[in-house]
């Protein structure tokens, strides 16, 4: 290996070291941009409420009914 090869091979060692430096610092930058501003999106997530359970049957409401409350409405409004 004579001296050009040589220093060509050191210089593209450097080189590739800093490009990955350079890339893992963007790399980071990025990421960090990306946790302060980005805002989660929930498709699945558990509900903070319990779940209501009926303790009484509701009674379907016919179609004729020109009421608009629904009969989850009744109950609760019966109780």
């Amino acid at each position: 290996m004579d001296m050009d090869t040589a220093a060509t091979v050191l210089a593209g060692s450097i080189l590739t070291g800093l490009a990955f430096i350079v890339v893992v610092i963007t790399i980071v930058i990025v990421n960090n941009l990306f946790h302060r501003y980005w805002k989660p999106i929930q498709w699945m997530r558990m509900q903070d409420h319990p779940f209501y359970t009926q303790s009484e049957p509701v009674e379907p409401i016919s179609e004729s009914t020109t009421s608009t409350t629904t009969s989850a409405t009744v109950v609760l409004q019966q109780k």
